[in-house]
């Protein structure tokens, strides 16, 4: 399902902004109520608004950082359009994003992923497991778990929209509520029209970073020069569409689809029929070519389809590092035996 457009255009949504106070109340309301711990340090990445704003590639470029400091990391997820309720270790030599969900495939290439929907399910599993630290991808809002790290990303492009809590705006509940909650901001790309927001942030003393969505650059190399077909069925295709353009990657034809999007095998002949009729190549994100890989009827679209890669770059990255580490516990050296 496609957000409604008016969530994003200033000045839009005010008929349904009762609908909307009420849904804020509520959500605030959970939002304060009392988590648990499970003993492991958590640290959560989410959006304040409905709609991707690069929360996989903020999981991922947290795990690097804590692989690199030797921690034992899990990634927990809802799995969101899995079928799989967990809680269940992701194996993506077995499991399809029809059972888990796209982003855990992708996390799962990188340290080990549960997904549960009973998110304190999900931490109890990745401890009893061994994790050290777990990193959620989603879940800011969920109240279930004691969070030690709660970090949020907001699109630079898109903002909060028009500033209004769903139904009425994208927002998930009060932003005053949500900072509240939260430690740090990441604004990911241009941060022109977001001063009044990051101020509002500064008044909850959350620290502030900025990154980009950086494209791999083999990848761009390799499509040497060709012009793309680019299809993405996520939060904002158009980011992709853009930072495509951005990466010098000529836009043949585009076709975007809802978040989270299911193909069929109907557009998937589609979209490789526009690329062959126009010398194309296919491009796709990495979330979209793991949902369409081991799915039978879209066979012929997985073996045409090319993924661009991205990575989340912080340019405060030492003042990023350090926050992430400090919520570690302390390793206490052993005192050397006497005997």
């Amino acid at each position: 399902m496609r957000e409604p457009a008016f969530w994003w255009q200033p000045g839009r949504g005010g008929l349904l902004s009762p609908l909307g106070g009420i849904y804020g109340a509520v959500a605030a309301l959970r939002m304060r109520s009392q988590g648990r711990s499970v003993g492991v340090p958590v640290i959560c990445l989410g959006n304040p608004t409905v709609g991707g704003a690069g929360k996989t590639p903020g999981a991922l470029a947290v795990g690097h950082l804590l692989l690199a400091a030797h921690e034992r990391l899990f990634f927990l997820s809802r799995g969101y359009g899995g079928r799989l309720s967990g809680p269940v270790r992701v194996d993506p030599a077995v499991h399809t994003a029809a059972a888990v969900g796209d982003e855990p495939l992708l996390l799962a290439r990188l340290a080990p992923t549960i997904v549960a929907r009973d998110r304190l399910a999900g931490a109890e599993a990745a401890r009893r497991a061994g994790a050290g630290v777990i990193v959620m991808d989603d879940g800011f809002q969920n109240p279930a778990l004691v969070k030690e790290l709660a970090i949020l990303l907001i699109d630079g492009r898109r903002g909060i929209g028009n500033g209004h809590m769903i139904p009425a705006g994208p927002l998930r509940a009060p932003l005053e509520t949500q900072f509240s909650e939260a430690n740090a901001l990441v604004v990911i790309g241009q941060a022109d029209g977001l001063s009044a927001v990051i101020a509002r942030a500064r008044r909850y003393n959350l620290a502030i970073f900025h990154g980009r969505l950086e494209p791999d650059r083999a990848t761009v190399a390799a499509l040497g020069g060709r012009k793309v077909l680019a299809f993405a069925g996520i939060g904002d295709p158009e980011k992709f569409f853009a930072a495509l353009t951005d990466a010098g990657i000529a836009i043949g034809e585009r076709a975007g689809f809802a978040d989270h999007h299911r193909y069929t095998a109907a557009e998937a002949q589609a979209l490789i029929a526009r690329a062959e009729a126009a010398n194309l190549v296919l491009l796709t994100t990495e979330k979209d070519l793991a949902r369409i890989s081991g799915e039978r009827r879209l066979a012929a679209l997985a073996a045409r389809a090319n993924a661009l890669p991205v990575r989340l770059v912080i340019d405060e990255a030492d003042s990023f590092r350090d926050m992430i580490l400090r919520v570690l516990p302390r390793r206490v050296a052993k005192a050397p035996s006497s005997r």
